[in-house]
């Protein structure tokens, strides 16, 4: 026979209204949410979960919008948010966008529809700059990814600062001519640049960089055309690590040696990077913290919807190898 929530009820020695407001988060004391859990527990009850979503305003569900599941830095997060989430007893629904409003806005209309609690979204700068506070109907948590000032939680990496330590790093090598590629799409790749910028300005150097779309095929062509040039920069630096494997397949493409030929330097601190001859060196973000950090301000959220918005910001570290040895 299958148990039901009178029989959870029994045996915590509470009503059945108790055990429904322990089970969906409502007002009962800890004691007493201890005491309909282990109940559970024992009598091996499993809510129905569509009946509990139809009579409540909320799944227990958290919504994670990623730009690129391809990117080993967005599937590292997405574990980190799922972690958290199991830990929490909420479901995740995974969504990948490719840096496509368009995809954007269809998977925040099926979080509506869904009756989400709350979302970790990387949003493209294009939907991010749309987005106004409460212009969504559920908490909302950005991820890698800054909005407008004030209107959305966030949590992102301290990208100038990052961007302007690799360009200390490559001047203090030997390097003058250092290009570098940006993603075309985000604020994140927006701010790396400004931190490129603004340190190349301070070693009194001339800034070259290019936009492209942040993936391994478009920057691996525009590393190519660039490379190929007989000004070549002697350094690039790449912002994400698929812009990073596409300027090291252009490089051998080319038969350019690193670094004698191109020095090389990018973020994310993925396994391959250390395989790749003579390993690169990287910029390594706190994946791990940047989700959980994620889970905690969206839960925080949900518990207190009017308090101030929070933007976390988190450091990198510097991961040197010989792809930007002194030359």
């Amino acid at each position: 026979m299958s148990v039901g929530i009178r029989d959870v009820a029994r045996a915590a020695g509470v009503s059945t209204a108790t055990v429904s407001r322990a089970l969906g988060r409502g007002p009962v004391s800890e004691a007493v949410r201890a005491q309909v859990e282990a109940a559970v527990r024992a009598t091996g009850y499993r809510p129905n979960l569509s009946a509990r979503r139809l009579r409540s305003k909320s799944a227990q569900t958290i919504g994670l919008i990623v730009a690129d599941i391809r990117n080993p830095f967005f599937t590292a997060v997405s574990r980190a948010v799922e972690d958290a989430a199991y830990a929490a007893g909420m479901r995740v629904i995974l969504c990948n966008t490719d840096e496509d409003p368009d995809r954007e806005a269809m998977y925040l209309r099926l979080m509506e529809e869904e009756r989400v609690t709350g979302v970790i979204f990387a949003p493209t700068k294009t939907t991010a700059d749309a987005l106004t506070e409460g212009s969504l109907g559920f908490p909302t948590v950005f991820i890698d990814r800054s909005g407008l000032p004030g209107t959305h939680d966030s949590v992102v990496l301290d990208n100038p600062a990052a961007a302007g330590a690799l360009v200390d790093h490559l001047v203090a090598q030997g390097y003058a001519r250092i290009g570098g590629l940006f993603g075309s799409t985000s604020s994140t790749a927006r701010e790396r640049r400004a931190g490129y910028e603004a340190a190349m300005a301070r070693h009194g150097l001339p800034a070259l960089a290019r936009a492209v779309a942040p993936n391994a095929a478009a920057a691996e062509a525009e590393a190519v055309r660039w490379l190929g040039q007989g000004d070549r920069p002697e350094a690039l630096i790449l912002s994400n690590g698929l812009i990073l494997m596409g300027a090291v397949r252009a490089a051998r493409h080319l038969g350019l040696a690193m670094p004698a030929d191109l020095a090389l330097a990018g973020f994310d601190n993925e396994p391959w990077t250390d395989l790749v001859e003579p390993g690169l060196t990287v910029i390594e973000q706190p994946v791990a913290e940047i989700g959980a950090q994620a889970m905690r301000l969206l839960f925080a959220r949900i518990e207190s919807p009017s308090q101030p918005v929070r933007k976390v910001i988190l450091s990198g570290r510097t991961v040197l190898r010989g792809s930007t040895r002194r030359r």
